[in-house]
């Protein structure tokens, strides 16, 4: 029998400044802070249906390519991705969205160096 899941309940990434990934992710999709992590210097954040659990790691450098390749959020309002990413200065990658077979996605990196998806369809469509 297999397990049935509802989705990615959350991800847990090591940061470089939490309280600026913490503002980032705030200002971007309005994540809020929902438990505070003092011992860990640790914060989880987000909203009811995506949650991040971000560390402050003393030295961490910005992430350079590896084994991860990047977390995508689907979002409603896609067609005003451009318009707030400019808002806050943020570069969009690969000269704007790139048109899959049934979705678009626009790249945009964070303070840490991850890799961000902003995808129109949940899932590509695929299920």
């Amino acid at each position: 029998m297999n397990l049935i899941t509802t989705g990615i309940d959350h991800l847990n990434l090591d940061v470089i400044d939490l309280e600026e990934s913490c503002k980032f992710w705030n200002e971007l999709l309005g994540f809020e802070v929902l438990e505070e992590i003092p011992e860990q210097n640790g914060k989880i954040i987000g909203v009811k249906s995506a949650l991040l659990a971000l560390y402050e790691r003393p030295g961490m450098q910005k992430y350079e390519k590896g084994g991860f390749a990047h977390v995508s959020f689907n979002i409603q309002n896609f067609n005003d991705i451009e318009e707030r990413c400019r808002e806050l200065g943020i570069g969009i990658k690969y000269g704007g969205a790139i048109q899959w077979p049934q979705s678009r996605s626009i790249y945009i990196e964070d303070p840490n160096g991850y890799d961000i998806e902003l995808s129109e369809v949940w899932g590509g469509n695929l299920v």
